[in-house]
């Protein structure tokens, strides 16, 4: 496992984000299985909003919010689920940020590969993103179930 999971519910993909996602006429296909393992599927969602809403600075933090709550609806996230999806943010986000700063030292690749191509320091900032405004993010989330 490259990033040890939350939780060992079901086989999830690990990386569902736009990058591995082909969009056809009549079909929408995630490609990029090569992580799939354990983990929640609130653990996968946390890393599929992290690039789908996406939760980074660049995106304004109202309408982040918006788009993580229209997420939330469409996987039909009850307030418990919401609430725990709101506390894996930060921690999946710094999941990725850590492999890569651990592959850059390691020399692994192609995480180090990565870590020298300014990766890491974009993981690094879109975590401090979603600590900074952690508060808006779950109020945006909880709050849109009610």
């Amino acid at each position: 496992m490259v990033i040890e999971p939350d939780r060992s519910e079901l086989i999830v993909h690990h990386d569902a984000a736009p990058w591995n996602l082909i969009v056809g006429r009549e079909r929408w296909v995630f490609i990029d299985w090569d992580n799939a393992g354990p983990g929640s599927r609130l653990w996968d969602l946390a890393y599929a909003a992290h690039g789908f809403v996406p939760l980074s600075p660049e995106t304004p933090v109202a309408e982040a919010g918006e788009r993580l709550a229209a997420l939330a609806d469409g996987y039909r996230l009850d307030e418990s689920d919401r609430q725990a999806l709101a506390e894996l943010l930060h921690r999946r986000i710094m999941s990725m940020y850590e492999l890569l700063e651990r592959g850059g030292r390691e020399g692994s690749e192609p995480w180090c590969r990565l870590w020298r191509q300014g990766h890491g320091d974009t993981w690094r900032r879109n975590a401090d993103y979603v600590d900074r405004y952690a508060t808006l993010l779950t109020r945006a989330l909880v709050h849109a179930s009610l």
